[in-house]
């Protein structure tokens, strides 16, 4: 009996293994081998475009706008108010595109229930966190986010740097300095494509004004840019290998972005060797064989465009010659091995997905905690002590919420907006509010002072209120967003007279700001202290009071400079016509690659804060700053030391400045590092240096020179710091590609 159980159950276990055996097999059918994951990405898509027709090739180069525009009604199969949809084939196990924007979250287009995600705070303020862990969390998320809506195309991220203080989307982005807004939007994408989701960088390039934004010609010289926009966009390639670029409406030296074959196929394909898909902005496809021969493999929601230039018209070029069929092979091929390395195919998306939206907030406080900048503190007002009687707040709706960019960027919050009906509450609004109550968070840390709020529209009213106040916390606000430059770097609203009363009649005045970006303060000398607090997020209010009451140390950086007035800027008037969207206009980038600090440095400007600059709750010291160099790349090692009386963050900074060679500003930024240490402890830190950043461009050559000869390396708080330490190092000619 034992005996006959026993060939029982083995033949039980035959049969189950073979079953499995035989499923295995069934998984990758046998006229279907491009879904064997075992194969790599260039076999699978090379595998499926030969199992394809024209019309099916056809299918991919083409998107369709997710929600109605104009006259034109959505693709049904797309997804409701999302950015874009590219059909799939069915046939082929081949599944759809489906785009969400963009870099702070899952964003609605405009409808009557639009979703409701979790938002970072602003590009600018992730990237004043000088920390790389960070944006890859954030990143992680709003791609488990686009994964659970259903989407598996993420618009982001956004590295376009900040030559123009005044731009709309500078919020987006992540500052004027190359390496520092590669590295962490570079972060951002590898977390973004940890949930199989394709991230885009854009928007190729130097589209760095929405001001004329569909007809001007950005202007700079190849040398120039390869050292400054277009290096930030290398870096992020190298860095992150993002699945698309995404081609700008902008023209650039004459061609528009994504008709430049300068741009799509000599720089991006040839030079840096890009294996991805180049999509265009949503309304920047002006031809179809330029277009498609210079680089251009999907046009985006053609509904914005003058006419579907990769539909019928393409089908006809290919037919007749004009765009090679090799060509539009190609195009396929770009789209489908990105879905394939990005595990697009093999993890298919569903929309319903679960979202842990109180861990995700967590994420979002976070990043905007460190973003926070302290810009000044005189009499060490903050952090905030125990005891206060009253406390005043100010201003920007902040009884009820925290502010939000506009435009495409702009993600819902969930529960909606904390304020409605501001203007505009069309594109590129509506004005949105996240429901995060800094008057709450901050009332709930003082249970024994009467907090009182106005909301600063008498500023005589105001300052009365504020007059025997033990402080006063004004929260000023300038709402900006796609397609709107700020037309002046001022305080809209009267807030800044606001603010001067406000100080005249309280000197213990705390300035909290919600801004886009850089902004004049001329009320500076007589507030006590300024907190660069930026867009702050889904749970911005409560980062803002843990920073203010000192539960965070304040550890953010400037990732731009702060003008002290408009006259110091390299285009003090901004180019264009906000009201003109027909005549054409060059913006000449006359400073080349001194971009920012580099800018100020060159002219010997002081500006109102440097870049780099922010301050802490604590001290922090550092020493024995030291450099060898191995297999052509210069390491740097210093120690930090918290010499204060609290645990802190520190972002020390290391830049280079030549002694013989000419750059094109006096130094730059080589490096950083983002520490945190309790009071008394000491940390060793270790950086390399891109060689990239120790030399110059040749066009001629399409190489990188270093300079025989002597360089000096300043370990420094900020851009304008004379250096806390600072050696002189010797560096041999070297040339290197790419």
């Amino acid at each position: 009996m034992k005996s006959a159980l026993n060939l029982r159950l083995l033949a039980m276990a035959l049969a189950i293994a073979g079953a499995l055996s035989a499923n295995a097999a069934d998984t990758v059918p046998a006229d279907r081998p491009w879904l064997d994951a075992k194969l790599g990405a260039d076999q699978r898509a090379t595998l499926a475009l030969q199992a394809m027709t024209q019309q099916e090739k056809l299918g991919w180069v083409m998107g369709w706008f997710g929600n109605d525009f104009a006259d034109k009604k959505r693709n049904p199969a797309a997804l409701p108010l999302s950015a874009g949809y590219i059909a799939g084939v069915p046939r082929l196990g081949l599944p759809a595109l489906f785009e969400t924007d963009a870099g702070l979250g899952v964003a609605s287009q405009a409808g009557k229930t639009p979703r409701e995600r979790t938002s970072l705070p602003s590009g600018l303020a992730t990237a004043a966190t000088w920390d790389r862990k960070l944006a890859y969390s954030g990143g992680a998320m709003i791609g488990a986010e686009a994964r659970a809506s259903g989407f598996n195309v993420m618009l982001a991220g956004g590295v376009n740097l900040l030559r123009e203080p005044r731009n709309g989307r500078n919020f987006e982005y992540a500052g004027e300095d190359p390496l520092l807004a590669s590295t962490m939007v570079a972060q951002q994408i590898k977390g973004i494509q940890s949930n199989h989701v394709i991230a885009t960088m854009k928007h190729f390039a130097v589209n760095d004004q929405e001001t004329g934004r569909f007809i001007l010609d950005s202007r700079i010289d190849d040398a120039s840019n390869r050292m400054s926009d277009l290096l930030a966009f290398q870096l992020v390639l190298e860095r992150a290998e993002p699945g698309s670029v995404m081609c700008a409406y902008n023209r650039l030296n004459g061609s528009y972005a994504c008709e430049n074959d300068y741009l799509l196929n000599q720089v991006l394909k040839q030079d840096w060797g890009f294996k991805g898909y180049v999509m265009s902005d949503w309304g920047a496809v002006h031809s179809t064989v330029a277009a498609a021969n210079n680089g251009l493999d999907q046009q985006s929601a053609w509904e914005f465009d003058k006419s579907r230039y990769f539909g019928n018209a393409l089908e006809e070029a290919v037919a007749n010659g004009h765009v090679p069929q090799a060509r539009l092979d190609n195009m396929v091929f770009r789209i489908l091995r990105t879905m394939f390395d990005k595990g697009v195919v093999d993890h298919p998306v569903a929309e319903g997905g679960a979202i842990d939206f109180a861990a995700h907030a967590l994420v979002s406080r976070s990043d905007a905690e460190d973003g926070m900048v302290l810009l000044k503190n005189a009499g060490n007002v903050l952090p905030l002590k125990a005891g206060a009687k009253k406390i005043v707040v100010i201003g920007a709706h902040a009884d009820v919420g925290v502010l939000a960019g506009g435009g495409s960027s702009l993600v819902y919050p969930v529960g909606g907006s904390a304020v409605t009906g501001i203007a505009p509450t069309t594109w590129p609004g509506p004005v949105v509010y996240h429901p995060s109550s800094p008057l709450k968070a901050i009332q709930a840390r003082a249970p024994g002072a009467k907090v009182v709020y106005l909301d600063g529209v008498d500023a005589a009213a105001a300052a009365r209120a504020a007059a025997d106040a033990d402080v006063v916390l004004v929260f000023a606000q300038q709402w900006i967003g796609e397609a709107l430059d700020a037309m002046s770097l001022a305080l809209p609203d009267n807030q800044d007279a606001l603010i001067a009363a406000v100080a005249k009649a309280n000197p213990k005045t705390v300035v909290v700001l919600e801004t886009s970006g850089p902004v004049l303060m001329p009320w500076l000398e007589q507030s006590a202290a300024v907190l660069q607090a930026w867009y702050a997020g889904t749970s911005g209010g409560e980062a803002i009071a843990r920073v203010l009451f000192g539960e965070v140390n304040p550890s953010g950086r400037l990732p731009a400079t702060y003008p002290a007035s408009a006259s110091q800027l390299p285009r003090p008037v901004l180019d264009g016509d906000p009201k003109d969207e027909r005549t054409r206009f060059a913006v000449t980038y006359h400073e080349g690659a001194a971009v920012g600090y580099k800018w100020f440095d060159l002219k010997g400007l002081k500006p109102l804060f440097p870049f780099g600059h922010g301050l802490s709750y604590t001290q922090f010291a550092y020493s024995g700053l030291a450099a060898s160099q191995k297999d052509g790349k210069l390491q740097l090692r210093f120690k930090v030391t918290n010499t204060g009386a609290v645990k802190g963050k520190d972002v020390p900074q290391l830049y280079v400045a030549p002694q013989g060679a000419k750059w094109e500003a006096p130094k730059r930024l080589a490096g950083w590092d983002k520490v945190e240490l309790a009071p008394g402890e000491s940390r060793e830190v270790s950086v390399t240096v891109d060689p990239r950043l120790l030399a110059t461009y040749d066009s001629g050559s399409k190489s990188w020179r270093v300079a025989k000869g002597s360089y000096k390396v300043l370990l420094a708080r900020s851009a304008a710091d004379a250096g806390a330490a600072s050696i002189n190092v010797a560096l041999e000619a070297r040339t290197f590609k790419p």
